[in-house]
């Protein structure tokens, strides 16, 4: 009986090493980490004040979208833009918004056909940009973080006949 007692202690002494685990430097745990986050993805866009109530990633997207579209297109359209020809093009407006909410960046891209036709287009783009309403800024992982957009405004009008 003593025998048997010793081999149990003895057994179970031994097996402790079967239930050992690795550890995982915090260092190396970061790193993985690091590695796994899809960085060009964020878990929730920008948001207008209007655009909070949606939860769903796509339907934040669509409704920062289209609100941004809606505010570009109000501002030009209040301009009462009057062309002498036929215009059908696209410009790319690029800008980032802060993980504070506030624009920068902003660049537009435009052909130079419509810059002689309209010369004070990349001026009144900048302005309806620089008038938006608050946004709040992208987050990942609960944090907020710099994004960078690209809004392509498509300029078409047809010459009207008198």
């Amino acid at each position: 009986m003593k025998r048997l007692k010793f081999l149990l202690i003895l057994l179970l002494a031994t097996s402790c090493q079967f239930f050992e685990t690795d550890k995982i430097s915090s260092d190396t745990f970061y790193e993985e980490e690091i590695k796994a986050i899809d960085w060009e993805q964020v878990d929730r866009y920008p948001a207008f004040s209007n655009c909070e109530q949606f939860s769903e990633k796509e339907e934040q997207k669509h409704c920062f979208e289209t609100t941004l579209s809606r505010y570009v297109h109000e501002f030009v359209a209040s301009k009462n833009l009057v062309t002498q020809t036929d215009l059908n093009s696209t410009i790319q407006m690029n800008f980032t918004i802060s993980n504070l909410g506030e624009i920068s960046n902003l660049s537009i891209v435009m052909d130079s056909t419509i810059q002689k036709k309209i010369p004070r287009l990349k001026e009144w783009l900048t302005h309806s940009i620089d008038s938006l309403p608050k946004l709040l800024p992208a987050y990942k992982r609960g944090i907020p973080v710099e994004t960078k957009f690209q809004l392509p405004v498509l300029i078409k009008s047809e010459k009207t006949t008198n």
